[in-house]
C-alpha cells in the first residue's frame, strides 16, 4: 500500500474523530473504565505473585532470649551466626523496643500496658537465610543447636509458615487467573459493543461511499485506525486513573499483616505497554466486529 494512501487514511480517521468528538468522548471513556476494572485486577494479581516471589527468595529464624540478655552474648551469637554462608543478620530487637512497637501498634489502646508489672515480652534476633532450599538441613540444625543455648527460651523457623502462605497464594493465583479471563471477555464484549455504537451512528456515511464505489478497504482503514486510537486512548486513560488512584492510596493507607507491612508495588512499564497495546487491539477489533455486517459477502 502506497504511502500516500496511508497518511489519507490516517488523516481520515483524525477528521472523522473531531467531526464526532461527543461519540468518541464517550465511547474512551467507556473504554477507560471497563480497562480501569481489569487494570486494577492485574495490579491485584501483580502484587499476589510479588508478595510469593518475596517469601520465595527469603527465610527467616527467629531467635527468643530468656529474659535481657547481656550485650556480649549477643554479639558473640551474631558472631557466630553471621560466618555461617547464607546467613545475614536482620535486627536484635530489646525487650524495652518490643514492649515499646507493641505500644506503637495498639495505638489508643496502648493503656492495656500501663497494668503490667514487668514486660513479658522476649528480646529477639531475626536471621535470614537467603536463597534457602526448604529441604536443605542446615537452618532445621542452626535451631536445634540455638535451642540448647542457656541464652535461648524458643527458635522460630518461617519455613512451614511460608509453605502454608504459598500454598494459599498459588490456590490465589489459581481463582484470579480464571476470574482475570472471564473479566478479560467482559471488558472485550464491553468495548467492542461500545466502538459499535460509534460505527452504526455512521451507518449513512458508510451506504454514501460504497454507492459512490469506494473499495472496501477505503472504506474500512479509517475506521479502523479510528477505533485502535480510541482504544489506545482509553487504555491510556485507565492506567493514568490506575496510577492516579495507586499514588492516592499508598500516601494515605497502611496496609499490614498482623505487624508486617504490606510492600504494595506498581504495575511494571513492560505490563503497562502490553496493556496498552492490547486495549488498541480490542479498539481494532470492535471495529472490524462493527463494521463486519456492513460487508457481509
Amino acid at each position: 500500500m502506497k504511502t500516500s494512501f496511508i497518511k489519507y487514511f490516517f488523516r481520515q480517521a483524525l477528521t472523522n474523530i473531531s467531526d464526532n468528538r461527543t461519540a468518541h468522548l464517550l465511547g474512551v471513556g467507556t473504554i477507560a473504565i471497563a480497562f480501569l476494572i481489569f487494570n486494577s485486577f492485574i495490579l491485584a494479581y501483580v502484587n499476589i505473585n510479588h508478595w510469593a516471589d518475596e517469601m520465595g527468595k527469603s527465610l527467616t529464624m527467629t531467635i527468643y532470649f530468656k529474659g535481657q540478655p547481656q550485650e556480649i552474648e549477643v554479639e558473640e551469637l551474631k558472631s557466630e551466626l553471621i560466618n555461617i554462608q547464607g546467613v545475614t543478620i536482620n535486627k536484635f530487637v530489646s525487650k524495652e523496643e518490643a514492649i515499646r512497637s507493641l505500644a506503637k501498634e495498639l495505638g489508643d489502646k496502648e493503656g492495656f500496658l500501663k497494668g503490667l508489672n514487668e514486660n513479658p515480652l522476649p528480646a529477639s534476633l531475626e536471621i535470614v537465610f537467603l536463597k534457602a532450599d526448604r529441604e536443605d538441613p542446615l537452618p532445621y540444625n542452626i535451631k536445634k543447636r540455638l535451642e540448647k543455648m542457656d541464652i535461648v527460651d524458643e527458635v522460630h523457623y518461617s519455613e512451614e509458615w511460608a509453605g502454608k502462605i504459598e500454598a494459599i497464594m498459588g490456590a490465589i493465583k489459581l481463582i484470579g487467573s480464571v476470574l482475570g479471563g472471564l473479566l478479560f471477555l467482559a471488558t472485550l464484549f464491553i468495548i467492542t459493543n461500545t466502538i459499535k455504537l460509534t460505527v452504526f451512528a455512521r451507518e449513512n456515511e458508510i451506504e454514501i461511499l460504497r454507492l459512490v464505489g469506494a473499495t472496501n478497504v477505503f472504506i474500512k482503514a479509517p475506521f479502523l485506525i479510528e477505533g485502535s486510537i480510541q482504544g489506545l486512548l482509553g487504555g491510556l486513560l485507565a492506567l493514568i486513573m490506575l496510577l492516579a488512584g495507586y499514588v492516592t492510596v499508598m500516601i494515605r493507607a497502611d496496609f499490614k499483616i498482623g505487624f508486617a507491612s504490606l510492600d504494595i508495588v506498581f504495575i511494571s512499564p513492560h505490563i503497562a505497554v502490553f496493556l496498552l497495546l492490547m486495549s488498541m487491539i480490542i479498539g481494532l477489533l470492535g471495529s472490524s466486529i462493527a463494521l463486519g455486517r456492513f460487508f457481509k459477502a
